[in-house]
């Protein structure tokens, strides 16, 4: 006979690890495919009107780094909920920091891509800079596997926020 809780149903069963996985990584990519959807729209035509710095990559580099930086992502969610329920810590604070930086990850793309405004644009990506740091410490706290694969994210990020204000303000501080 099943252990019921106080309800009268029985107990939920832990999730497994592999649908752990396949949560955190279907979680991440649909962040990467709103983002996207927006991006690719704007660089034929918005974006490629635009003064850049002499620092700014060729298009051809963005897809190829964020993809690898969404794996990472995804794996780092995944091992701090795996290591960290293990140890029985609780872990609903790293994986709703997690998803906080996915929307806001989501969010610079729909601000600065979609609504062709790098002024709020640059405002989301400190917010989401921000994100990833408590992430990182959050997730130091569970594994420390997963923080350092956040580390990435947080250099090309770090990055993006320069190239950022710089487009915007070369581009008069209007836009």
């Amino acid at each position: 006979m099943a252990v019921r809780d106080t309800l009268g149903s029985p107990p939920a069963r832990p999730l497994h690890p592999l649908v752990g996985l396949v949560i955190a990584v279907g979680a991440t990519f649909a962040a990467a495919a709103i983002g996207s959807s927006v991006t690719f729209t704007a660089l034929g035509s918005w974006y490629a009107d635009l003064e850049k710095p002499s620092f700014n990559p060729p298009n051809s580099v963005f897809g190829p780094v964020w993809t690898v930086l969404y794996i990472l992502m995804a794996v780092a969610v995944w091992r701090a909920w795996k290591t960290g329920r293990a140890a029985g810590k609780a872990t609903g604070v790293a994986v709703a920091l997690f998803g906080m930086q996915l929307v806001l990850n989501a969010g610079w793309s729909l601000a600065f891509f979609g609504l062709h405004a790098p002024g709020p644009a640059f405002v989301v990506i400190v917010a989401l800079w921000l994100a990833i740091v408590a992430n990182i410490v959050v997730f130091r706290r569970l594994d420390g596997w997963a923080a350092a694969m956040m580390l990435p994210y947080l250099a090309w990020v770090s990055f993006a926020a320069a190239l950022n204000f710089s487009i915007w303000q070369l581009n008069g501080w209007t836009t």
